[in-house]
């Protein structure tokens, strides 16, 4: 008996609703000694935290998810016209995130509390979903269901009956959630 075999690909795609707000917050600071560099960026850190206590998040909700300091050199022309690398300071970095349930109302309260709380970070916000493994396992059903389908047309169109399945070879080819 020939064993005759055919190879499809499914494809799917899966539309997800955000459910989930990351807001990620930026703090760097620049001072000529490493200990104002330190202590201004915990001064930021500080009212960025009281912040989100005031619309309702515990300090330990905003997280600290990278830290680093760094020296940083410029560069300056001298009488000469040559230019030299000057020491301008320590660059002390924070990111920060907090992340909270979806809700549009509440996401304009911790903004403007980060606006008046004066520590002036740069804001980034990812509208995203809290579950991100449930979207990629429907993901996956969809395109499964794809492939069968594309499967039993193939044999009805070559006259032949679907049999058992042999092989499945999977990767993804884009996922953004």
């Amino acid at each position: 008996k020939v064993m005759r075999t055919i190879t499809v690909k499914g494809t799917g795609n899966v539309s997800a609703r955000p459910d989930y707000i990351i807001l990620s917050l930026n703090i760097e600071v620049l001072s000529e000694t490493y200990d104002r560099a330190m202590s201004e960026a915990a001064e930021r850190i500080e009212r960025l935290q009281g912040a989100a206590v005031r619309v309702g998040y515990r300090k330990e909700d905003l997280k600290t998810t990278s830290f680093d300091v760094q020296t940083r050199y410029e560069n300056v022309k001298d009488r000469q016209g040559n230019y030299k690398r000057e020491f301008a300071g320590y660059a002390c970095s924070y990111r920060l995130k907090l992340a909270f349930d979806f809700d549009s109302k509440q996401l304009a309260k911790v903004i403007s509390a980060i606006a008046d709380c004066g520590a002036q970070p740069e804001l980034s916000i990812a509208f995203t979903v809290k579950n991100p493994a449930r979207v990629s396992e429907e993901l996956l059903i969809n395109a499964t269901e794809n492939a069968r389908a594309k499967a039993e047309i193939l044999c009805k169109a070559s006259g032949s009956t679907l049999g058992q399945l042999l092989n499945i070879d999977y990767n993804w080819g884009e996922l953004n959630v």
